[in-house]
């Protein structure tokens, strides 16, 4: 059988152009697929950018939480005891009412102290004033209680002239019966100043005591102070007795030499113990 050179040429050329245009149409599939594919960044993506700020902003909401949080509970805290005090008061009141509305009747308000009667206030002074007047004799008539507090025997100590001048006016004004009204107020508030300057000139007698003395006057008064200790405390007649003549005639030396002023009252006393008379 004879071939034909120009059929033969023609089938490889077909062959060849079919090949061809395959492998056109498959380089240009993928020339489109190319195309079409999202392109490729090369470098770390835009989002990690944000992860700073996404931590930044949580870490700021959780410490404003906590900010307000604290706040709330220290209003609360402070505000507690107020509000269960005001708790306490309506639950009261409005059980007041309950009550009140239960029995038909609205509560009654509180009534004012009685005032004590004008003879009651005027007795109770006079007591008063009688036991001041009898603190103050004890005193008076004590020789020991005068060398102690010398300064509250002597008027010329701010305090004590106070006192003895307060005193007077009360004793002025006091009066075995009811005076009346005007009279018995003015002697209450007389009284009242007495009781007031009785206890400054003390508080300043205990602070001076024997500060004003030279040290040989503070030695014979303390020296004086053991022996009317002595004739108060021996159990024998004579040694009493010659230690009140003793102790009477160093403070007649100090109360001649203005050291200390005795009191009548206590020099009576003195003289008392000493001619062998018990003391009062």
């Amino acid at each position: 059988m004879a071939h034909h050179p120009r059929r033969s040429r023609s089938a490889r050329a077909a062959a060849s152009a079919g090949a061809a245009f395959a492998e056109g149409r498959r380089l240009r599939r993928a020339a489109e697929r190319r195309r079409l594919r999202p392109p490729r960044h090369h470098g770390p993506a835009p989002w990690l950018f944000l992860v700073p700020v996404v931590m930044f902003v949580m870490v700021a909401a959780t410490m404003a939480g906590l900010v307000v949080i604290g706040l709330v509970v220290t209003v609360l805290a402070s505000a507690l005891p107020a509000l269960l005090v005001g708790g306490v008061v309506f639950a009261a009141v409005r059980r007041r009412r309950r009550i009140a509305r239960s029995a038909g009747t609205a509560p009654l308000p509180g009534r004012p102290a009685a005032t004590m009667r004008p003879e009651l206030v005027w007795s109770h002074a006079r007591d008063r004033f009688h036991t001041l007047a009898q603190a103050y004799a004890a005193h008076e008539c004590d020789p020991m209680s005068v060398l102690r507090l010398p300064a509250l025997s002597d008027v010329t100590v701010p305090s004590t002239g106070r006192f003895v001048e307060a005193f007077a006016q009360a004793q002025a004004l006091e009066s075995d019966a009811f005076p009346g009204e005007e009279h018995a107020a003015e002697f209450v508030r007389a009284v009242d100043r007495a009781q007031r300057s009785w206890r400054a000139a003390r508080e300043a007698a205990e602070r001076i005591r024997l500060s004003g003395l030279s040290p040989a006057e503070r030695s014979t008064v303390e020296r004086v102070l053991k022996l009317l200790t002595v004739a108060r405390d021996s159990g024998s007649e004579p040694e009493r007795l010659a230690a009140y003549s003793r102790a009477r005639t160093e403070l007649a030396k100090l109360d001649a030499a203005g050291v200390i002023h005795l009191p009548r009252t206590a020099a009576a006393a003195l003289d008392a113990a000493a001619r062998g008379a018990l003391p009062a």
